[in-house]
């Protein structure tokens, strides 16, 4: 007895008049049903069926396919057959003929979500979808092995959750990687005295300690880059300042767990000359002579960071120009988005903007 998964109410009118036109010969006989599940791939599910009939005919069984699904009671001339009405985890359609998996819609029982994953594969499958992302929250941990049983994979993680996927056709999977890049700022602040603003971490490597050096760290999720390096100053030294421009960036790889690195130095102007220190990582932080920031051994010995610091001195003579940040929309995803470049004029050859 074959059964298809694609139209619910055929399917359990086909199950109905199959058992009462196949099974049953008389009023009296009884028919009972019972299902085992077996091994799913994703080319399908596949499960037997037996039933016995009391009275003269032997106990026969049968194979058949069938919904993973929850029960309920159907009647077959006047006794009770529990069949399975389908269900199919809650999503929507992504723009490159995806699914996403609502996580508010996911099972809390391990069982429930491994029938419902099942199903919802073939499903999509049959529809001819492509990738399936799931997100499945802290709360709902358990489910995570359950998904990897069924051929999931991790794609990335956050605090409060894990993303995995599913790539369903045949071939290659298409679906983008996870993050490759963690973004970082470095900020030059220089007074009207020639003294730059630096600080010193209260964690670093030996090889570091008792550098000055420029107040840096990470861009948070959903901040522009000019930003975070004004928050990194007032967080740091407890100094207001206000971006100017990015004056360089540089690329690095495999920095952190395998990911890339892209680190953006900036020139800002300070607007209040007040320190106050951030006890949690800075040791100390000061307002230390240009010339004598410089000529530190660390400073002089390292390549890169001495190529940073005669970038900035460029900028203060008026002899280079970096990138200031404008904000435009673009039709391609109607944001607002910030662009960082320059604009010479032809009467300004020496860069006298700022």
């Amino acid at each position: 007895m074959e059964m298809g998964l694609l139209d619910c109410k055929y399917t359990l009118t086909q199950k109905e008049r199959m058992i009462s036109s196949s099974f049953m010969n008389s009023s009296s006989h009884l028919v009972r049903v019972k299902v085992s599940q077996e091994q799913f791939s994703c080319k399908g599910m596949v499960t037997k069926a037996s039933y016995s009939i009391s009275g003269n005919n032997a106990i026969s069984s049968v194979s058949q396919q069938r919904y993973i699904t929850e029960p309920s009671p159907h009647r077959v001339t006047g006794t009770s057959v529990f069949t399975r009405v389908p269900r199919v985890l809650d999503a929507i359609d992504d723009a490159y003929d995806g699914v996403i998996i609502s996580p508010e819609s996911l099972p809390a029982n391990p069982s429930d979500f491994s029938f419902m994953l099942r199903s919802s594969l073939f499903h999509w499958k049959i529809k001819g979808k492509k990738g399936v992302w799931l997100k499945i929250p802290l709360q709902k941990s358990e489910l995570v092995p359950v998904a990897v049983q069924e051929g999931f994979q991790y794609h990335h993680a956050e605090k409060t959750y894990v993303m995995m996927i599913y790539w369903l056709p045949e071939g290659p999977c298409l679906l983008p990687s996870n993050a490759s890049h963690q973004v970082g700022v470095g900020s030059f602040v220089i007074n009207a005295q020639d003294q730059v603003l630096v600080v010193q971490e209260k964690h670093c490597s030996p090889e570091l300690a008792g550098l000055w050096k420029l107040p840096t760290g990470f861009i948070l999720e959903s901040e522009e880059i000019f930003e975070g390096a004004v928050r990194e100053v007032k967080e740091e030294t407890g100094v207001d300042t206000e971006f100017m421009e990015v004056v360089a960036f540089r690329h690095a790889h495999n920095v952190a767990f395998e990911k890339s690195d892209l680190f953006f130095a900036c020139m800002l102007r300070p607007l209040s000359t007040k320190i106050v220190v951030d006890d949690h990582e800075i040791k100390a932080a000061k307002w230390m002579p240009l010339v004598e920031f410089v000529n530190q051994p660390l400073i002089q010995g390292d390549s890169m960071f001495k190529k940073i610091v005669d970038i900035c001195i460029a900028r203060m003579g008026k002899r280079y120009c970096g990138l200031s940040f404008h904000k435009l929309v673009s039709k391609f995803d109607g944001k607002l988005s910030s662009l960082y470049f320059n604009i010479v004029e032809v009467q300004d050859v020496n860069c006298q903007a700022g």
